[in-house]
């Protein structure tokens, strides 16, 4: 029997034809780096791949703490999803290989250098990791051997529509050597992105070319050709400070791998490193790919795709500096609702009307639980939105809201599983699913999510629908990080402007609330 956590994997992403770059797959932001050069990029890279392997030490003994939410056990299970896996096109759906399960897992890591790819084994014949000294040189020679910058962006290909994707693919792996290319690359533990700089732009423009670049890689040009999009974890580092990462979204959701990206730079922050006594270490393998012409135009259609996709995706980064989460708990509200209830208000001064919004919140209090939603546009937000009154009177209604999607009474996947059990069982589909209501209300203009870290990064997504927007937001103490995007294409969606009508919603509603209190 299907469960409903592979119902939604399915139906939200492996049954979804759209590019996962951009349309599913998230990309995080990470604070800028102080490197301007390949010896401070190499470096800043092998502290992370120690970091990520000092993290994957936890999950190998099973000895990741268990998180808890309200006194609550969450369920863990995702955490052993995001490393050593990969997304597998299909031509009508995709899958997703774990290699971890098995008597002998991977014991390397992907490395792509201009668009040339690397086997980079991070464990010693003894079992114990490579210390980040030794990542350094083994680095260093994958950088020295893939200078060439005219080499053709195979990785590319992973960024089209599946199905063009996956019938390129199909004819990729005849050959036997591309086989084994594209299985060293599926098979390793996570890839690390060594990535060129990115052409120079003002400081108030630097966090939203970042975001584009941990989303898509910013163009053939730049750095779209040196990811594997369809590998779960990619982090990404840049010869000019810029680092972040980018994952493929159906193995996990955000918050794993916020805290995997914790646990990092905390691991990086106590390492210095070390001269360990050098004993010759192999020379990195690098991936040999055999393209012929059909192969060549399938990268260059892809090249072109990207290009359009690129385009056409505006990413603004907020920095919102006035105040954080400190500021709604001092007025024992839910820094949260709050914030949904500003993004509410600023969608209405916008638009003059509210509209059907999407906020991903976590089933993990369950067994394999993924996300349902909270549907946060509700009579009381329009009610406050239209009056600007107390927001206090409605962020109640709003937590009840979240509070029913997290302990699994919300509607969302309670609807999907009741439509996957009528295609399952071959009878007619209830008629609620042709209901055009039903099809309005599912038409989310607001997809947003709350990723918390401890670290001061930002995550971001594209939006849903194509006259929508996707924000995700990182609520720190004393400032709140948000990431707004809209397609270029949609006349109607501006993400710059309705960051500005944020950070005025954000600033009228602490002047009311500062109010409200002084006269109660």
């Amino acid at each position: 029997m299907m469960q409903l956590s592979d119902w939604w994997m399915q139906s939200a992403y492996l049954d979804s034809r759209m590019p996962v770059a951009m349309y599913t797959s998230p990309g995080v932001v990470l604070p800028k780096m102080h490197f301007q050069d390949r010896q401070g990029q190499m470096r800043f890279a092998a502290k992370l791949i120690a970091g990520v392997l000092d993290f994957k030490s936890m999950i190998d003994s099973e000895t990741l703490p268990v998180e808890y939410l309200g006194g609550k056990p969450l369920c863990m299970d995702q955490y052993y999803q995001v490393l050593t896996s990969c997304r597998i096109p299909g031509p009508k759906r995709d899958v997703v290989m774990n290699y971890a399960i098995g008597k002998t897992p991977p014991s390397h890591i992907t490395v792509v250098h201009n668009f040339q790819f690397f086997v980079l084994d991070v464990y010693n014949s003894d079992g114990s990791p490579l210390t980040v000294d030794q990542i350094y040189v083994q680095l260093e020679k994958i950088w020295n051997s893939s200078l060439q910058t005219n080499k053709e962006p195979v990785g590319i290909l992973t960024s089209n529509h599946r199905n063009t994707w996956g019938k390129a693919y199909n004819n990729l792996i005849k050959d036997k050597t591309n086989k084994e290319s594209v299985r060293a690359i599926q098979k390793s533990i996570f890839t690390v992105c060594l990535d060129a700089p990115m052409p120079r732009v003002s400081d108030e423009m630097y966090h939203n070319k970042v975001a584009a670049q941990m989303l898509h890689g910013g163009g053939s040009r730049w750095n779209s050709g040196n990811r594997w999009f369809d590998k779960t974890l990619q982090f990404i580092v840049g010869e000019d400070g810029s680092c972040g990462l980018t994952y493929e979204h159906a193995p996990a959701e955000g918050p794993p791998i916020v805290f995997l990206v914790d646990h990092v730079v905390d691991y990086m922050k106590r390492t210095e490193m070390v001269r360990t006594p050098m004993i010759p270490l192999p020379m990195p393998q690098k991936l040999r790919f055999n393209i012929p012409p059909e192969i060549k135009k399938d990268i260059e259609k892809a090249k072109q795709n990207m290009n359009i996709m690129a385009h056409e995706l505006d990413v603004r980064v907020l920095n919102f500096t006035h105040y954080g989460r400190k500021f709604p708990k001092s007025h024992k509200m839910s820094p949260d609702a709050f914030i949904q209830m500003a993004l509410q208000l600023a969608y209405y001064r916008m638009y003059q009307t509210c509209c059907p919004t999407y906020e991903s919140a976590s089933l993990r209090m369950f067994r394999l639980g993924r996300t349902e939603a909270v549907r946060s546009t509700t009579t009381e937000s329009l009610q406050f939105t239209k009056a600007m009154d107390d927001p206090s009177k409605h962020v109640q209604v709003y937590i009840l809201v979240a509070f029913s999607a997290i302990h699994g009474q919300g509607i969302e996947r309670h609807m999907l599983g009741l439509k996957m059990m009528a295609i399952e069982d071959l009878t007619s589909l209830p008629e609620i699913f042709m209901d055009t209501s039903f099809a309005v209300a599912a038409h989310f203009n607001l997809y947003t999510s709350q990723v918390g870290s401890k670290t001061d990064c930002v995550m971001c997504f594209g939006p849903m629908v194509p006259d929508g927007y996707g924000i995700c937001y990182n609520p720190m103490d004393d400032h709140i990080n948000f990431a707004v995007t809209a397609f270029n294409s949609c006349e109607e969606t501006n993400a710059m402007k309705l960051s500005q009508f944020l950070e005025d919603s954000l600033l009228d509603m602490k002047t009311l609330l500062e109010q409200v209190s002084k006269t109660q």
